[in-house]
């Protein structure tokens, strides 16, 4: 199995220490701690329900739906806030990483996020992703999966200060701060989610080689 996203996440620290002032990244890390504490899995789709169906448009706009990829085998689906942050990018880089992994048990890996596709085509590009990469503008499919939330706004001016604002990213009649938590589901041909991890601290995600186990 390729590197683990938890063995590549100090580097990353450390580099955002290195890159952004202290006083900010204590207060990332707050929003962090304060969303991790939201009970997200109690309220979002669970092991052994039936999993919303959904049709978005990946990042070469071409239309992909749940019940199609389900056709040719089982799909991992990941959900992530979007190309600017940077614990995004190294999951789907470790993703990547295990692609191999997952076709040889005939897995198709989904990855959504609410930017618009122009934003998902730069994150494939950038990444080197070879998966399908789909754009819920207005996050209505990560509403019907329960994961949907808003950055308050006393954290709105601090992800402007660093340069972030997700309204630049995300399309949607509804563009807003709302967000999708990060969630990685395991869905089988018939539908049924056998694997959910959802957590609403965005520095902690779900190892590919957890989602493979729970396929085995």
């Amino acid at each position: 199995m390729p590197e683990s996203y938890g063995s590549q996440l100090p580097a990353l620290v450390q580099q955002l220490q290195s890159g952004a002032p202290a006083e900010m990244l204590e207060k990332f890390g707050g929003e962090a701690d304060a969303l991790g504490r939201v009970d997200f899995a109690a309220r979002s789709a669970k092991v052994g329900d039936a999993a919303p169906e959904f049709t978005l448009p990946d990042q070469t706009g071409e239309q992909v739906s749940l019940r199609g990829a389900l056709a040719d085998g089982p799909v991992v689906l990941t959900f992530y806030r979007g190309e600017w942050c940077p614990y995004c990018n190294l999951q789907l880089r470790t993703y990547q990483g295990a692609l191999e992994e997952f076709g040889k048990r005939g897995v198709r890996l989904i990855a959504v996020s609410p930017q618009t596709p122009d934003h998902s085509l730069s994150m494939a590009e950038k990444n080197r992703l070879e998966f399908s990469v789909l754009s819920d503008e207005g996050n209505a499919t990560a509403r019907a999966y329960g994961l949907v939330y808003e950055i308050d706004e006393a954290m709105r001016e601090t992800y402007l200060k660093v340069g972030t604002d997700p309204l630049d990213f995300n399309g949607g009649d509804r563009r807003s701060w709302e967000l999708p938590a990060t969630a990685t589901y395991a869905i089988l041909p018939s539908g049924l989610i056998v694997f959910a991890r959802v957590d609403g601290d965005y520095r902690k995600r779900t190892e590919p080689a957890d989602v493979l186990e729970a396929l085995e």
